[in-house]
């Protein structure tokens, strides 16, 4: 059995150096000791389309804390455990199961095996299938029951069938010209659905049922509510084939549904939810930026995968930020400041991010730093399991804190900030007038955006 990470000793060196400094820890102080704190604490990955750069400095960590967390990765295994996800074992102990999202997006088509069998051939032939479809319904080439094109897809889903293909659609918004506006429906309140159904016309709008069983009960009601709102325009059963298709690995229930199962599109049970977008549950992501499109993602997430299999710990970026939140969680319990990327088609991201953490590893934290489920841990400030919660939690330290919440102090120094750094933008000049962080990050914005 493997030691508890608390008894680990490497976990305990850190235990011992948090409980004697990070009380001192001060990171304006700790910039202003440091010029080149940006250097030692980002990293920039280079691909072919430009580069990456992932800037943690603004964490409270110091050398020594990082070199204890490599330590501690190293003691736990963490590079063993990679490569046994790659190679197709069943690290998934619980239900017995490999983890294979990485194969979804294996643009090197490299082998893959699980049970000694290759899954290259299923996912290629999924793949193919997503694209003639895709190709059809962006074409116009796909027609409904009435004659016309699809310009309006619904994606019927819930968890990972609906956070993920929702926030890549939204942060891919630029790209999706020629394509059918997307629309996504999780809520079993009729609301949502009623809501939706009112913007769009039956004769041109197709719905994605994304259900691995499809039994989900959320998701089959809402699939029925769709189906009879579609049947009050077309009134004839046999046009639910053109208007609807499946994302499932039940084919009699799908025929049941009325969907043909010729337009049933597969992914298997080494596919976790919170990792589905790569595979056919992101066909709605697909058919809005175009099946080329999609693809590049996917190349893009192979690059990634390629870094986090092969890169040395202490510049892999997936586990450095692993690392940092394991230190804040543990520790700290807090969330990590490290830089993310961020715009306004990535406001998804957070939800996303949210689920994927929290429905993997419990919702709350106790003070020990262990994560425990919604229905059965105590209900501790530091993560909780929903946005309202956050709030919610967060208002009550404020009142508790004596922290008034509602001021502008924030915002007109942001104001401040702003005028600040807007003039030196506009030219190609080192700017060296902030913190190393914020240089560091001008400069690279200068750099590859000019």
């Amino acid at each position: 059995m493997a030691m508890a990470l608390t008894d680990d000793p490497t976990y305990q060196d850190l235990e011992r150096w948090y409980k004697a400094n990070a009380g001192s820890l001060n990171m304006r102080a700790m910039f202003e000791s440091d010029q080149d704190r940006f250097s030692s604490f980002s990293t920039t990955l280079e691909t072919d389309d430009g580069q990456i750069l992932l800037d943690y400095s603004k964490n409270l960590i110091t050398q020594d804390v990082m070199a204890m967390l490599l330590t501690m990765a190293k003691s736990r295994r963490v590079e063993e455990a990679r490569d046994k996800m790659f190679s197709g074992e069943k690290i998934n102990f619980t239900e017995g199961r490999a983890v294979l999202h990485i194969a979804l997006r294996n643009r090197s088509n490299t082998p893959i095996k699980v049970d000694g069998k290759d899954v290259m051939p299923e996912v290629n032939r999924v793949l193919d299938k997503m694209k003639a479809f895709c190709h059809k319904v962006r074409s116009g080439e796909w027609k409904g029951f009435s004659g016309k094109s699809i310009t309006d897809v619904v994606n019927i889903g819930i968890g990972g069938s609906d956070l993920g293909p929702l926030m890549v659609t939204e942060a891919l918004k630029p790209y999706s010209a020629g394509g059918p506006n997307v629309w996504f429906v999780s809520n079993i309140d009729g609301t949502h659905m009623a809501k939706t159904l009112a913007q769009l016309n039956a004769e041109t709008t197709l719905f994605i049922i994304a259900s691995k069983t499809f039994t989900t009960q959320e998701t089959i009601t809402n699939a029925e509510s769709a189906r009879d709102w579609f049947l009050q325009t077309a009134n004839d059963k046999s046009a639910v084939a053109k208007h609807f298709v499946a994302l499932s690995t039940n084919a009699a229930k799908v025929r049941d549904f009325g969907i043909d199962t010729e337009n049933m599109f597969e992914f298997w049970d080494w596919v976790g939810g919170r990792y589905s977008l790569w595979s056919a549950i992101g066909l709605s992501i697909a058919l809005h930026v175009g099946f080329e499109n999609f693809e590049q993602l996917l190349t893009g997430a192979h690059w990634m995968d390629n870094h986090f299999r092969s890169a040395p710990l202490e510049k892999n970026a997936p586990v450095l930020l692993a690392l940092l939140g394991v230190w804040y969680i543990n520790f700290f319990q807090a969330e990590t400041h490290a830089m993310l990327p961020y715009d306004q088609y990535m406001h998804r991201f957070a939800a996303y991010f949210q689920q994927g953490d929290m429905e993997s590893n419990g919702k709350y934290i106790t003070k020990d730093g262990r994560r425990v489920n919604y229905h059965t841990g105590p209900i501790v400030w530091g993560e909780p399991g929903t946005n309202g919660q956050h709030a919610f939690y967060q208002l009550i330290h404020q009142v508790i804190w004596d922290i008034n919440s509602y001021d502008q102090w924030g915002v007109e120094l942001g104001k401040q900030l702003a005028k600040k750094i807007e003039p030196e933008l506009k030219d190609n000049s080192v700017v060296t007038s902030h913190d190393s962080s914020t240089n560091g990050l001008i400069n690279f914005l200068k750099k590859n955006f000019a």
